[in-house]
């Protein structure tokens, strides 16, 4: 049988007294030494030392400036040259002094800002978990428009507009360094370039053996790339991104083609750009009995029967097409390059 629990007598008084020997009633207690004694600088004292430190913060800001400005000018007026590598090391060297200075001027003026005109008053200010009252946050409005009015950030407009100057020519030097990177010549005009043009040979993939028309059957698809890839060293893989090829042929009564290009195909046979205008993903999969080619990554489909015109997917226009003929000997050769940009569409795009 449970016990009942004993019922509470009230007529005790259950509040805590300190002992009197106790360290909160002795005298000899630890007590709070509070915040030192403020230390007031030159800076503070005087407004002509305020006035100097101003002056040098924005030399420091200035210096900046001129370093982010001579880094520019130094990677643009002594470039590097391919296997000279005094040039390398003047680029590099004078560029990263002018990046140093950039960089440098900003963090020392900032700090000699700091040490000489902001204010060291230490201060203590308790978390709050929530959302504060109309006060507090009216409080907390007031301390940042002290705060502004002491650094004296929108009063000394020297300082001011001095290092707005240094973070807004920081960037530029790592603005020309990337823009470098990109090529010379314009997206379009680099993608509608290819190695293909008169008179040049469709070959296998990878063999480089040349294609005669005789050879490729109705409902047969070739994987193409120009006659002398094979022996280029540099540029290999740029360049067969850019020129592969898919080439099928159809029953001729299944073309339906243009007048502007009819004679764009020989005997059925067509010759398609093998990258998708979407992404530039390869296009590799071709259905004989459907005349459509899949592009794997986004499922984009073109009809080969209809100049490889978008009947699916996300790719934005039709597959450039390859113009085609055949030499003397009867192998397949192009008549020219591709007659526009080969690849995603945004290569088109005004920049």
């Amino acid at each position: 049988m449970a016990k009942e629990p004993a019922e509470r007598d009230d007529s005790h008084d259950y509040s805590y007294e300190p002992d009197p020997g106790s360290a909160i009633e002795r005298s000899d207690a630890p007590q709070n030494p509070g915040l030192p004694e403020e230390a007031h600088r030159m800076t503070d004292k005087d407004p002509k030392e305020a006035k100097k430190a101003e002056k040098r913060i924005a030399l420091f800001f200035g210096l900046s400036i001129l370093g982010s400005i001579f880094a520019t000018v130094a990677y643009v007026y002594f470039p590097i040259i391919p296997g000279d590598m005094t040039s390398v090391r003047l680029n590099n060297g004078l560029t990263g002094i002018g990046i140093t200075l950039g960089l440098l001027g900003i963090g020392f003026g900032a700090v000699y800002w700091a040490k000489t005109l902001m204010p060291e008053t230490e201060m203590v200010e308790e978390r709050h978990p929530t959302r504060g009252d109309d006060e507090t946050r009216e409080g907390a409005a007031e301390i940042f428009t002290q705060a502004n009015e002491e650094s004296g950030f929108t009063r000394r407009s020297l300082v001011r507009n001095t290092l707005i100057g240094a973070l807004l020519a920081t960037p530029i030097p790592a603005v020309v360094l990337f823009r470098d990177l990109a090529p010379a010549a314009t997206p379009q005009d680099l993608m509608k370039q290819t190695m293909w043009d008169k008179g040049v040979r469709l070959t296998r993939d990878p063999s480089g053996e040349p294609i005669r028309a005789a050879d490729v059957t109705i409902g047969s698809a070739f994987h193409v790339i120009p006659d002398g890839l094979k022996k280029l060293k540099d540029g290999k893989l740029e360049e067969k991104a850019k020129a592969a090829v898919l080439l099928m042929r159809l029953p001729i009564e299944d073309l339906n083609e243009s007048e502007e290009r009819k004679t764009w195909s020989y005997q059925g046979i067509v010759a398609y750009s093998k990258i998708c205008t979407h992404v530039g993903c390869p296009v590799a999969l071709y259905e004989q009995h459907t005349h459509h080619l899949l592009c794997p990554c986004h499922q984009s489909q073109f009809d080969v029967s209809n100049q490889c015109e978008v009947i699916f997917g996300p790719a934005a226009r039709p597959l450039p097409q390859l113009p085609i003929t055949v030499d003397a000997e009867g192998y397949l050769v192009a008549q020219s390059d591709f007659t526009e940009p080969v690849g995603p569409s945004y290569w088109e795009r005004s920049l």
